[in-house]
């Protein structure tokens, strides 16, 4: 088979059957009024006709049609990216049952004064996010603190709910154990290591801006407390966060927070091996979604791959990006933004944005010579920054279900997104941060 299919746009029909299912069936159920409209339709559901297009529009055998799916399921990224989902969930599950959550909640208002609760509930939130890998279990965790907080002072619900959803979003942008993270590093080839250390030079300057803004509008706080009885239990996170940035293979990482997590709780939360088996098949059980969206999205793009598609859709975004025939790095980076952007806009969910969009900004970064450190930092940052901002998006749902508040009101209050947004394209455009430690490329889709 030829390694370069010629170009064929209708080999992109798939994907946009794909979207215009998601996409259509989160209108419809909006239009009925159905509470978290935009998921009421599954990603891999939504996959299925997209499947069947592919097939249909593929040549020749029913066999010979359906091999290059199997091929992108079995693709090895995919098969990494779906342990490391898993593993992933089994550590969130097992640390959250033995009071791990909650120990690090407690922790964090413990340490807060009273005049800093606003930028403290996003420093809190941060963390929690960075840790568990999760912004919806963070939102799920920490919005009912900041609604006490609310009630407790002259501080603006919207603020606090904010300041929630602003840390949930900053700590899973730059978490090792991030669905978001995995799908940016194994799409653009880039360890997740370097990913961090490239991603935190632009996060944590929006960040600091966001607690500077926070600190400025938060006012009337007074101390929020919650009981504290087991400060040891923070340690699995911190252990994960550590072994992560040392640059350990992630999979040894995420058993290790499960081992330790596991001995943590049968000494000192009355935690039992039989509860731990349950608690990681449990959390198996709550990554199987994005694992099956995984397998189907890379089988759907091997297709889409082999029938000219994503050649096709290069081809565009090459003349769209291109000036003088020559795609610079400046105006790749943007279509990388606008990509991912547009693709969050359209499913609400930015795994599934970048997911959808790897292959062709890795293509596009190759051509213009963009780092895949870079590549892999802008496709989770672009897809953060819309997913906190989208009102239907799902952290904004869940913030609003728990608060009471207008999904647009919480929307206008998330201000470390929008922050966050101004600063990635002031980086695009000044080329900061530079790069000059060379990178050691891995496999990729």
């Amino acid at each position: 088979m030829n390694s370069t299919p010629a170009a064929r746009s209708r080999a992109m029909l798939p994907l946009c059957i794909f979207v215009a299912v998601f996409f259509g069936g989160g209108l419809y159920h909006y239009a009925q009024g159905t509470e978290f409209a935009f998921y009421q339709i599954k990603a891999p559901v939504a996959a299925l006709p997209a499947m069947i297009v592919a097939v249909l529009l593929a040549r020749g055998t029913l066999e010979e049609r359906i091999l290059p799916f199997l091929r992108g399921v079995g693709d090895i990224n995919i098969a990494t990216m779906c342990m490391v989902f898993l593993l992933a969930g089994a550590f969130s599950k097992v640390t959250g049952a033995i009071g791990g959550v909650d120990a690090t909640v407690a922790l964090g208002l413990k340490l807060l004064p009273a005049s800093f609760l606003l930028p403290g509930l996003f420093l809190v939130s941060g963390f929690i996010a960075t840790a568990m890998g999760t912004s919806m279990g963070t939102v799920a965790a920490i919005a009912p603190v900041a609604v006490g907080i609310s009630q407790g002072s002259d501080i603006s619900l919207a603020l606090c709910i904010g300041a929630v959803v602003g840390g949930a979003m900053f700590g899973d942008n730059l978490s090792m154990i991030s669905d978001t993270t995995i799908a940016a590093t194994r799409t653009q080839g880039c360890n997740m290591r370097d990913k961090l250390l490239f991603n935190i030079r632009i996060a944590l300057p929006a960040a600091i801006v966001t607690l500077l803004v926070l600190t400025l509008m938060g006012q009337g706080g007074e101390t929020a407390s919650r009981e504290l009885d087991n400060p040891i239990l923070v340690l699995p996170y911190l252990l994960v966060l550590g072994l992560a940035v040392s640059g350990i293979n992630v999979m040894v990482v995420l058993m290790s927070g499960i081992v330790v997590s596991t001995i943590l709780g049968m000494l000192m939360a009355n935690y039992s091996l039989g509860q731990a088996g349950n608690d990681i098949y449990a959390g198996f059980e709550s990554m199987v979604e994005i694992m099956i969206l995984s397998m189907f999205i890379g089988g759907l793009s091997k297709m889409m791959t082999e029938g000219g598609g994503k050649a096709w859709l290069t081809q565009t975004a090459r003349k769209l990006l291109s000036r003088g025939g020559r795609l610079s790095q400046r105006a790749c980076e943007f279509g990388i933004a606008g990509l991912v952007s547009i693709c969050n806009l359209f499913t609400a969910n930015n795994t599934v944005a970048i997911l959808a969009s790897g292959d062709v900004a890795r293509d596009l970064s190759k051509e213009a010579g963009v780092d895949p450190r870079r590549s892999a930092s802008l496709l989770d940052i672009f897809s953060c920054v819309v997913q906190g901002v989208i009102p239907w998006g799902a952290q904004i749902l869940l913030a609003g279900s728990i608060s009471g508040l207008s999904p647009l009101t919480i929307a206008g209050s998330v201000h470390y997104v929008w922050i966050l947004a101004v600063v990635a394209l002031l980086a695009i455009v000044t080329g900061f941060p530079k790069i000059n430690k060379p990178l050691k490329v891995e496999t990729t889709i």
